[in-house]
């Protein structure tokens, strides 16, 4: 059996886990008797952490939120998981970069080499950044979505138009190095997606609402269409001599099954040259269904590409 101290810093570990544990698999864990539990309990609420009991077959402990953080006990996996993941967050480097010193200060040899070592082996491409996103801001933006309570802010568009926005949150979502909240807005009775970079939040928050489903059944589907699709310029249409799922997840677009042979693929970009390219790397047979700017630009090129493929009389190489 472990001594007390031991005992108790492994009992809570273990009501950090978020679920309930009764008291016959504490009990089992520990390996003492309900009784002992229920002694560490009481022992852990006098050092100022509250945990919630409940009887009956289906009763049993839970730890509650405290007037402090706990001391969190992570296991090793959990350590270096999270020590090499504060290295990567986006928009809140300033926040993650003082809790990793914490860490990295409590991490044990064995740990901190495994750590070292994961990094010296890890690349990382070079990138230019992303706008900064307080870490309080995210916290508040969180609380409101679980709360369901609509946020009120001032937002600046990319265009620099400001607007004063009253919005009902759903989700926040790091897309590469930048923070987006997808909630409904509730002026213009639609989805809408937000940088929070450029979002001021106004207190307090507005009334409670009952959560929408999501659009599109999934926000992922979503801020794929929004922004991967309808937020650029030139979208072309275009009917690709191939099934779908040989065409899905090689291309950035929307795919579309047209029968097991073909299918539709709509890409977006601000450049023909890029629609040009990407669809030339996939190596199948495709039509242009719209705009009529890309197939003139095709044509265009198509000239320009099979000059370049005849070689002058002054560079050809005599057979003799």
């Amino acid at each position: 059996m472990l001594e007390t101290p031991a005992r108790l810093l492994r009992l809570l570990s273990l009501l950090q886990t978020h679920r309930d544990w009764s008291g016959t698999e504490l009990a089992e864990r520990l390996g003492v008797t309900t009784r002992t539990v229920r002694r560490d309990v009481d022992r852990l609420r006098e050092l100022g952490y509250s945990i919630h009991a409940s009887m009956g077959p289906v009763g049993g402990y839970r730890l509650g939120a405290g007037a402090s953080l706990p001391p969190l006990l992570l296991d090793d996996e959990e350590a270096v998981a999270v020590t090499v993941g504060l290295h990567s967050v986006a928009g809140i480097e300033e926040a993650s970069l003082r809790a990793l010193t914490k860490v990295e200060q409590m991490l044990p040899s064995r740990l901190r080499h495994r750590v070292t070592a994961l990094r010296s082996a890890v690349v990382a491409m070079p990138s230019k950044g992303g706008p900064t996103v307080q870490a309080a801001v995210l916290t508040e933006i969180s609380t409101a979505i679980r709360a369901a309570e609509v946020l009120r802010f001032d937002y600046v568009s990319h265009h620099g138009a400001e607007s004063r926005r009253d919005v009902e949150p759903h989700r926040l979502v790091c897309w590469g190095r930048k923070w987006y909240l997808v909630g409904w807005d509730v002026e213009r009775k639609d989805w809408r997606t937000f940088r929070v970079d450029r979002m001021s939040l106004r207190t307090p928050n507005g009334p409670r609402f009952a959560h929408r489903e999501p659009p599109d059944g999934d926000v992922a589907a979503y801020l794929c269409r929004t922004m991967g699709f309808e937020m650029w310029p030139l979208r072309a249409r275009l009917r690709v001599h191939a099934p779908a799922p040989d065409i899905a997840g090689r291309v950035s677009g929307i795919v579309t099954p047209l029968d097991d042979h073909t299918c539709l693929l709509e890409i977006a970009s601000d450049s023909f040259d890029l629609v040009v390219f990407t669809v030339g790397m996939l190596d199948v047979d495709f039509e242009v269904e719209s705009p009529p700017e890309l197939a003139r630009h095709l044509r265009k090129l198509s000239t320009r590409l099979a000059n370049a493929a005849v070689t002058p009389p002054h560079r050809r190489v005599d057979d003799r």
